[in-house]
């Protein structure tokens, strides 16, 4: 099995490190990733100038791209194979609801879904950091899976971790994005040089977070799977802009 990893995080992170020393136990590992901290850069592609594909001392590729521009430079030019599936994280962080509009992990992993490859993002519902080696395990555990049982369709799977240890998990469930409340306010600073400056605010709290949704199967300590899709239309709303447009 040929395995892409990527993430968001960069390719020093414990998270990747850690994901691809665990995956190599199921077949080839390949991570192409970016060279720094790119959260947030959703699905972004880099068209304004050329990108450089460099490698570490750990085997790893690094570029001066998004998490897209990686496995996209990846899938299309870089590797001289298709890979069987795309894993993107561990993410340091949870990438639940409206998350995954701003993701970067989310959409390392739907470039792969894109382009015809299934695809995983893997997010750990921590802020400190503990307990990667239970998302590791979870990831395991997944593509594990996709070998053992192949589907006959790509599929794109947000998986959310709870940050406890594996031995308290209380299993896994299938579910729905929920909904945040809005984001907090920017703050306002001045800088060094009199300049005023805005840091943009936290997200805010879970508002849609009952049950079968993301955000209560990791309160619950249960592992999170939302597939996801692409499709941006709002179906329900086609005859409504019709009608409007007819008036």
């Amino acid at each position: 099995m040929r395995i892409l990893i990527s993430n968001d995080d960069g390719y020093f992170s414990p998270g990747i490190l850690l994901l691809a020393e665990r995956l190599a136990s199921l077949g080839e590992v390949t991570v192409v990733a970016p060279e720094r901290d790119r959260s947030g850069a959703s699905n972004s592609l880099t068209l304004d100038r050329p990108l450089t594909v460099r490698r570490a001392s750990n085997g790893f590729y690094f570029v001066n791209g998004t998490p897209t521009d990686c496995v996209h430079l990846a899938v299309t030019g870089v590797l001289d194979f298709l890979p069987d599936i795309v894993v993107s994280g561990i993410n340091l962080g949870a990438n639940m609801g409206d998350d995954t509009i701003y993701s970067g992990t989310v959409a390392a992993a739907t470039e792969g879904y894109l382009l015809g490859i299934p695809s995983l993002a893997v997010s750990l519902a921590s802020k400190s950091g503990r307990h990667f080696a239970t998302a590791a395990g979870v990831a395991v555990e997944m593509v594990e899976r996709f070998r053992r049982a192949p589907v006959s369709q790509p599929m794109l799977l947000n998986v959310n971790v709870p940050s406890v240890a594996g031995g308290e998990l209380g299993g896994t469930e299938i579910t729905r994005l929920g909904k945040r409340h809005k984001a907090e306010p920017v703050v306002k600073i001045q800088t060094p040089r009199g300049e005023t400056a805005y840091w943009i605010g936290a997200a805010g709290s879970a508002e849609d977070a009952g049950p079968g949704t993301d955000f209560h199967a990791i309160a619950s300590k249960r592992v999170s799977i939302t597939p996801l899709q692409v499709d941006l239309t709002f179906h329900g709303q086609l005859d409504l802009v019709r009608g409007w447009l007819a008036q």
